[in-house]
């Protein structure tokens, strides 16, 4: 068949003048796009998307506008400090379909510029959308949710960036603490101290030890003898030197040019197809890699979304949490338009006009036994629910062809999290501090777990005398011995603080609290963390059975005796099997990039979109903020986009 007439050719040329507005960098008066250079057209790769969809997808990646200046320092400024610009005429009436980050900075916004706004949320307990964290209290008044009341622990977003500036800014000028979020495990000092483990092939290795020595793991993946004494980590930075090269060190027109030609070079590309083609690595260094960097249930996917990450985010980069946990940002936004927010008002149907406005048609959920339908009418609309769950909206008239498309195909990735509480941070502890807490249990129990001869028959579980009672029931321990690990080797004590390990077991990473909480003694655990597949293989268990499965991989890594401080208590999060969420993000597949996202932030009408998956930084709450003030501005300017940064 002739490429010229295939779906990919014939939708990229009937969305040619269409693409003009679809990124939040183009104005809308550039109605069509400038024709690509003659040597661009030539140069242009097989299956490659064409250049000026490239340049515009470029410029979304580094949040510029038309003219290549950034917008950042624009939204940070209204962000932070002046809000939207003076306006002209009466304050429009404003929807804000969904109450996660996007929406309710939106809705600020919005009404701080003397707009009319209300806030339609489908879930009828919390704001935030993947902002969640298992806690007691906060504006949700929520029941507690650990053994120990102070105890808390995150469902959702974790880390933040310190090279995001929008959402940095903002919890500063909010007046939230934020400390460090330790990536890498640090000593009692604070300083790396790389005593996590690697756990996989049978083999299991301190992460300071693999980077001394990594044939002690690699030769067990069968990897070349050119790879042997490389880490995982050396590797894969090698492995994308050819995509880096295109972007490092330029700016300005430079820099887009290079993120152009990343996208045309590779925007199709899958990271498997990358790793194997572009980088020439065989099939045992890329599960090595893939087990170790946390690429493996990625692979299938757009190479983009894992180079775009390890692009903006470097190395050196660092992290912060919040101190109480992250839902205590949505409580501050919460708290400024709390008055605006409608609960359990799910929407269903969507009618809009740009001269009639919009009407939202909405179902709560019933929770106290009636079914209520709701009708809001507005001006205009800023709609942030996931593109996945549009999906169940209907729209009338029908949305344009291209975003019909997005929402149909656009590609979210399962992320699940299993968390156990335990009474106290063993992962903490030397070897002194285990004989001197399993002694206090019963004499000899100490060396019974260096031997491998402590009973398995889950007897020993919350065993210490700090663990609560009444939370581990006899179903537990017969679950727990069903499922406990294989592995009766004792590994020295962890030592860590912070940080995560990775197994190849289905629990994959495993992240200890980066900070005690004050009045504690005991800590919450992040037992497993996986995407993709991986994660999608915990979600065919109940959410109890979870629990006993987890601490089995837990122990793999760091031993059985860590059961006697286990409280019986967990919480865990499916993404996919959200009914608010579906999904942990829109993380796209090969080709997606330039096929589908251009037209994921385009207006339909009197119709806006925001949400991290309107911005090139899916999954990060900084995408959230930079969408809420393109749209604030769209909606509060009658403009696209801002016409200056």
């Amino acid at each position: 068949m002739d490429t010229q007439f295939s779906r990919r050719a014939l939708v990229t040329a009937a969305g040619t003048g269409a693409l003009a507005l679809s990124l939040p960098t183009a104005p809308q008066a550039a109605a069509a796009a400038a024709p690509a250079s003659p040597a661009r057209v030539a140069s242009r790769l097989p299956g490659g998307a064409p250049w000026d969809v490239c340049e515009r997808v470029a410029r979304a990646i580094l949040v510029l506008n038309e003219r290549g200046e950034p917008l950042v320092p624009r939204y940070a400024r209204i962000l932070l400090d002046t809000g939207l610009p003076g306006r002209q005429g009466d304050g429009k009436r404003v929807l804000v379909v969904g109450a996660g980050p996007a929406g309710l900075v939106a809705a600020d916004l919005l009404r701080r510029a003397g707009h009319e706004v209300t806030v339609i949320e489908a879930n009828g307990n919390r704001v935030g959308g993947r902002v969640k964290t298992f806690r007691a209290g906060g504006h949700e008044n929520a029941a507690q949710a650990f053994a120990d009341p102070l105890q808390y622990a995150e469902a959702g977003a974790m880390r933040i960036p310190g090279s995001h500036p929008l959402i940095i800014g903002l919890i500063d000028a909010l007046g939230l603490e934020r400390r460090r979020f330790h990536l890498t495990d640090v000593d009692p000092s604070g300083r790396p101290a790389n005593r996590t483990w690697i756990q996989a092939n049978g083999v299991r290795v301190r992460r300071a030890e693999y980077e001394r020595r990594p044939r002690v793991l690699n030769r067990h993946f069968g990897v070349p003898e050119k790879y042997l004494d490389m880490t995982a980590a050396e590797i894969y930075r090698t492995a994308l030197a050819p995509a880096r090269a295109l972007i490092e060190g330029k700016q300005g027109s430079d820099l887009v040019e290079g993120w152009a030609t990343v996208l045309q070079r590779y925007g199709h590309w899958s990271m498997f197809r990358y790793l194997t083609e572009e980088a020439g690595l065989d099939e045992h260094t890329v599960d090595l890699v893939g087990t170790v960097q946390n690429v493996t249930s990625r692979l299938h996917l757009s190479f983009l979304h894992s180079f775009l990450s390890s692009a903006l985010i470097s190395a050196d980069t660092a992290f912060y949490e919040l101190a109480g946990g992250t839902a205590t940002f949505v409580d501050a936004l919460y708290a400024r338009v709390k008055d605006l927010v409608r609960l359990d008002r799910r929407a269903v149907r969507v009618a809009h006009d740009p001269r009639h406005g919009v009407t939202v048609h909405t179902v709560s959920e019933g929770r106290d036994g009636t079914v209520v339908r709701e009708t809001f009418t507005g001006d205009e609309a800023i709609i942030t629910v996931p593109f996945s769950g549009l999906r169940h909206v209907a729209f009338t008239p029908p949305l344009s062809y291209g975003k019909r498309r997005a929402i149909t195909e656009l590609h979210y990735d399962a992320a699940t999290k299993v968390l156990l509480e335990f009474s106290r941070r063993w992962w903490e502890f030397d070897e002194e501090t285990w004989r001197r807490e399993l002694e206090a249990i019963r004499p000899g129990l100490y060396q019974q777990y260096r031997r491998g001869t402590a009973p398995a028959d889950g007897s020993l579980l919350g065993a210490h005398p700090s663990v609560p009672a009444g939370h581990i029931t006899e179903a537990q321990r017969v679950h727990y011995a069903a499922h406990r690990s294989a592995l009766r080797d004792q590994p020295e004590a962890a030592q860590v603080i912070g940080g995560g390990s990775t197994t190849d077991n289905p629990n994959r990473f495993m992240f200890e609290p980066s900070h005690p909480v004050p009045g504690s003694e005991g800590g919450v655990l992040l037992a497993s963390y996986s995407w993709a597949d991986d994660a999608l293989k915990w979600d065919a268990f109940d959410d109890g059975e979870r629990y006993p499965r987890a601490l089995g991989g837990v122990q793999d890594v760091y031993g059985q005796r860590i059961e006697v401080f286990y409280t019986g208590v967990g919480r865990t999060q499916s993404w996919m099997r959200d009914p608010y969420a579906y999904g942990e993000a829109s993380v796209l597949f090969p080709g997606q990039h330039t096929e589908i996202f251009p037209d994921v932030p385009t207006p339909e009408g009197p119709l806006r979109f925001a949400g991290c998956h309107t911005s090139v930084k899916p999954a990060w709450i900084e995408g959230a903020l930079e969408s809420a003030v393109r749209t604030a501005l769209e909606v509060h300017t009658g403009n696209v986009t801002p016409s200056r940064p």
